[in-house]
């Protein structure tokens, strides 16, 4: 199965992501998020960073998830390069994700290609299909 699939999108970068289960979508969402600053594959997996976000719903949960490979970036050079051990549950009327993000801090042996500057909700979608598919676009 494929992971991700970018699709034509004016001014800013559209895909959808794909897994087995919801945690594997969101996985993969991660990945596809990071493909379009650096290539994740060649990120170093040194360093550890634990990730707990809540959302009122998946969409949320999602944008949330999705903005802490920016909010890493930006305040600590962390350069995402797996997310593992995804964990979504719902916690009464909450969702809650823990994840764990491999990577490195950024040096000149990285390369980075591109810059998101947000995850937004247009055209976001969560769908359940014989598997999952998240659909997102990002501000470039």
């Amino acid at each position: 199965m494929e992971k991700y699939r970018f699709f034509e999108h004016t001014a800013d970068a559209k895909f959808q992501a794909y897994g087995a289960t919801l945690e594997e979508a969101f996985t993969n969402a991660a990945l596809a998020t990071v493909t379009l600053m650096w290539d994740w594959k060649k990120i170093e997996k040194k360093i550890e960073r634990k990730v707990e976000v809540e959302g009122k719903d998946l969409k949320q949960l999602l944008a949330i998830f999705l903005e802490e490979i920016l909010y890493l970036l930006d305040s600590k050079n962390f350069l995402t390069g797996a997310a593992e051990k995804v964990r979504v549950k719902q916690e009464g009327s909450r969702y809650v994700l823990k994840a764990l993000f491999k990577g490195d801090i950024y040096s000149d042996k990285y390369e980075i290609y591109g810059d998101v500057k947000a995850i937004t909700y247009n055209e976001m979608k969560i769908e359940d299909r014989n598997g999952f598919m998240v659909q997102v676009v990002v501000d470039m």
